[in-house]
């Protein structure tokens, strides 16, 4: 980092090439729905094609055997038991099933953070009205240090009520990488089970399962895995598997976990089968090499932008740490504070500017989080900060 600012990472050779995205849009968004590799995106056409051509041999002669194959492979590159790995559709899916796997009952409680993820809090928020349990949410301010965090966290855990504790790895809204093995520990001590929302660690952070211990584990790989969309993974520990319940009953209903949570009849099994090519596509690139290239990039976009937009350097947060390929910016205040408002402004800096990012409203604020991978330049981020300013003084 020089006086001036970061500088971006040199290019890693050819790694543009191995996507198929729009060159006319700058795609600094990959941790929303990832982009699939042209490899990968060939493979799991030869398999839909393999579908097609005879679906009774497809589905009905080894298809749970190659799913498992599947599975040990990427449950090895997270560091995750295969045995207590079953692959699902995505995270969400994962919490849904973890809540209605616990039977919680009126009076139980389920303890979340305000940095969790929507979604997971619609689930906690359908399940407790299902079940008479309560919802509480956990305010932990931006700059908090981990050991801030923890206390917070053991603070608000009541052992005999809180039923289950939720926590993020790496939060979507904030980039903000929490202190998950540390929280884990600390509800361990009062028997608190712990689900940890790892959306985007897998390809993010190394082995991200085996170093947390918790009872309860989601991830995606179709962001920073480079696996098909549709292939994500649930971690549970030994003492919780023979509760696990699918949310659909379907024929594996009697073979246990995993099996009966990933035999879903006539879903399509393609991106779980194609899924460890995006592996080799990262290891081929190099993990290493991939993980510091995306992590500077997104530095250096954070600060290019910044400076645009007038931030002092020193406000430049980065709650997740140099090592993480995502980096917020503060609005000007009155921005993109609702979710309606943040999704507005989205659409307008997709068609107007060409760039495609993340605007989320947190805390009464809209922030805007860019993005790192292989596939984008440093100009990209300087046109976005060339523009930007104007399309957001329009909104004043």
């Amino acid at each position: 980092m020089s006086a001036a600012g970061p500088q971006p990472p040199v290019p890693i050779p050819g790694a543009r090439l191995l996507f198929s995205l729009d060159p006319g849009v700058a795609h600094l968004n990959h941790g929303s729905y990832g982009a699939v590799p042209i490899g990968v995106q060939r493979t799991q056409q030869r398999l839909r094609d393999e579908t097609e051509a005879n679906p009774m041999r497809f589905f009905n002669r080894g298809l749970v055997d190659r799913i498992t194959h599947a599975r040990r492979h990427l449950a090895g590159f997270l560091g995750a038991d295969p045995d207590g790995t079953a692959l699902i559709g995505n995270v969400s899916i994962g919490a849904a099933i973890v809540l209605q796997s616990l039977r919680l009952e009126p009076g139980d409680e389920v303890v979340c953070t305000d940095h969790g993820y929507g979604s997971f809090a619609l689930t906690v928020d359908r399940e407790v009205r299902r079940t008479g349990a309560v919802r509480r949410t956990l305010p932990v301010p931006l700059d908090a240090t981990d050991e801030e965090i923890i206390e917070i966290v053991r603070s608000g855990i009541r052992a005999g009520r809180t039923k289950l504790l939720l926590i993020d790895q790496l939060t979507s809204s904030t980039a903000r990488l929490f202190p998950a093995s540390a929280i884990v520990a600390a509800a361990r001590e009062r028997g608190i089970p712990v689900l940890v929302d790892g959306a985007h660690a897998p390809g993010m952070l190394p082995s991200p399962v085996d170093t947390i211990g918790a009872d309860f584990w989601v991830g995606n790989l179709h962001k920073w895995a480079y696996a098909p969309r549709g292939t994500a993974a649930l971690v549970v520990a030994p003492r919780w598997r023979e509760r696990i319940e699918p949310l659909a009953v379907s024929w594996y209903e009697d073979a246990g976990f995993p099996t009966r949570v990933e035999w879903q009849a006539t879903l399509d099994y393609t991106a779980w089968l194609a899924a460890p090519v995006g592996l080799f596509t990262l290891r081929t690139l190099g993990l290493e090499r991939v993980r510091a290239h995306n992590a500077a990039l997104a530095a250096y976009g954070q600060w290019v932008v910044g400076r645009a937009l007038g931030i002092a350097p020193a406000d430049l947060r980065h709650p997740g740490g140099p090592t993480v390929a995502m980096r917020l910016l503060p609005l000007p205040a009155g921005t993109a504070t609702t979710f309606d408002d943040a999704m507005a402004l989205r659409e307008r800096v997709g068609d107007e500017l060409g760039a495609e990012v993340a605007i989320n409203a947190w805390q009464g604020r809209g922030w805007l989080r860019l993005s790192g991978q292989v596939y984008n330049r440093a100009e990209e981020y300087e046109r976005l900060a060339e523009r930007l300013p104007a399309l957001l003084a329009t909104l004043s």
